[in-house]
């Protein structure tokens, strides 16, 4: 199936502003804030957030650390699935289009680092407040990834609950419901 030019234009301008902010972020972070201390970067979001420069060789959140070399190729096969599941299907939504873009923006975002930082994820976003204090500390590219899976669900939940129109309905034609002619069977 061949993808509309606005929804390539979306979903490729969705992940290259991921990867970017992504990047930037990590780049900051690795320049300016002391490994493994909690900085309120911005005082009035202390209750909330603090920025804690960790790396990780896991997976969003810091999952399966001992699989890191496996965990390169990840990113690879979640963007071809994208890919190939965004060419299979015939309708074209912004929030879908834009969901997958953030999606393999975030993981884009991850490959990266795996690739040109050791093999290793910079993580730095740290909540502070409940039910999360325990939540591990992680990165815009994870926080992407979690949105963009978040949208897909809402998308596809109201998707499917729409009637299909009834334009769309097929019909039978109407010789099809007529009575047969019983002198004709042997």
């Amino acid at each position: 199936m061949k993808i509309s030019t606005r929804s390539k234009l979306l979903l490729v301008g969705a992940a290259a502003l991921v990867f970017a902010l992504d990047q930037a972020s990590k780049f900051w972070v690795v320049r300016t804030l002391p490994p493994y201390t909690p900085v309120d970067v911005f005082p009035w979001l202390k209750p909330i957030l603090s920025f804690t420069y960790i790396t990780n060789m896991g997976v969003a959140f810091g999952l399966f650390p001992q699989l890191s070399t496996l965990l390169k190729f990840l990113p690879l096969l979640v963007i071809g699935l994208i890919v190939l599941f965004r060419r299979s299907i015939v309708v074209t939504r912004i929030w879908l289009d834009l969901a997958l873009g953030i999606v393999v923006g975030g993981a884009l975002g991850n490959l990266w680092d795996r690739l040109f930082r050791g093999g290793a994820v910079v993580d730095f976003l740290d909540v502070n407040f409940w039910p999360f204090r325990q939540w591990p500390v992680f990165n815009l590219a994870d926080a992407s990834i979690l949105v963009g899976v978040g949208i897909l669900l809402l998308d596809s939940l109201l998707f499917d609950m729409q009637p299909a129109p009834i334009a769309d309905v097929p019909t039978a034609p109407e010789a099809a419901f007529a009575p047969e002619d019983e002198g004709a069977h042997v």
